[in-house]
């Protein structure tokens, strides 16, 4: 009779891995076949790794924030010593320094040099006087003015050309024109010019108001003394406001600028300018109790308020 299969009732193993080894001596199992050895494991290339972190913004951020950091430590504030606050004798050692170090440009100078090319020689035929070049009575024929308009107009005194036949102005390039009276203010012993010829170059000067014109107040006086100049001499304003009475004609002036920068006859109808090279005045007068018509340290300047009035200038 056939018998029935037999079946255990325990599940199914796979056999672990001692029972699925030959015991020693059993002949029937195979002997163990060496496989080929793993090559061994090489560096990541560095590409791969590039796009790996470029893919990645967190870490691309973080590497350019370490980047700007190490670049800007060197400039930032924290990185240098404080800077030393300067102090009241620093400031005065400085100054001193450059005093005993350098030649300061004269601001007498400046002025004058500012001005120069706008101040002109005014001289007069006087009737029955033979006009000699480069002389003529002092205070009489020969004078100084100053070019306020570029169309040739010039101020000046007008007890310098009120007696004059004829009146030539030799401009700063000593280029020489006729010139004719255009206008006069006697209350301010003024008279207005208009040159026939003018340099191609020609420069007038800037006008001040003397609204802030105080005493102390350093000036300059530029004009022809005794025919002689340009000459420049410097001073300081004395007074404001000041009277004075023409020994000559006996002429009232009022609301006139003291000062005592060096004036003389032949100096009358040039200007009175401040050290920024601006002129405030026209000279007008010198006050001397001798006959010796010399100065003696007053002078007298008409505001140039009512000077540019007399050429038809707008006020200030």
């Amino acid at each position: 009779m056939r018998r029935p299969a037999l079946y255990s009732r325990s599940s199914r193993r796979a056999p672990d891995s001692d029972s699925a080894r030959p015991l020693a001596g059993d002949a029937t199992a195979p002997a163990p076949v060496p496989g080929p050895r793993a090559p061994p494991e090489m560096p990541e290339p560095r590409a791969p790794r590039l796009r790996r972190v470029l893919a990645q913004p967190a870490l691309l951020w973080a590497a350019i924030a370490l980047l700007a950091g190490a670049l800007l430590w060197p400039v930032m504030p924290w990185s240098k010593p404080p800077a030393r606050a300067l102090t009241q004798d620093d400031i005065h050692a400085a100054v001193m320094h450059t005093l005993a170090t350098r030649h300061l440009p004269s601001q007498v100078a400046r002025a004058a040099a500012a001005v120069g090319p706008s101040v002109v020689r005014v001289e007069g035929t006087i009737p029955g006087q033979k006009r000699r070049r480069g002389s003529a009575e002092p205070g009489k024929g020969v004078g100084s003015g100053v070019v306020i308009i570029d169309d040739g107009t010039i101020l000046t005194n007008l007890h310098v050309v009120q007696a004059a036949e004829s009146i030539t102005v030799t401009f700063a390039d000593g280029t020489e024109s006729p010139a004719g009276i255009i206008g006069i203010q006697p209350e301010n012993d003024l008279a207005v010019l208009r040159a026939q010829k003018l340099p191609d170059d020609l420069q007038a000067a800037t006008m001040r108001s003397t609204a802030d014109l105080k005493p102390g107040e350093e000036v300059v006086a530029i004009g022809f003394p005794f025919g002689i100049g340009p000459s420049v001499s410097s001073g300081v304003v004395s007074g404001l406001k000041r009277g004075f009475r023409s020994p000559e004609g006996g002429q009232q002036m009022s609301n006139l600028i003291q000062f005592d920068a060096a004036a003389n006859p032949g100096n009358s109808g040039g200007p009175l300018v401040t050290l920024d090279g601006q002129v405030v005045g026209i000279v007008t007068a010198i006050l001397n109790p001798t006959p010796a018509r010399t100065f003696l340290g007053i002078g007298f300047a008409v505001p140039i308020e009512n000077a540019a009035a007399a050429a038809g200038q707008p006020p200030f």
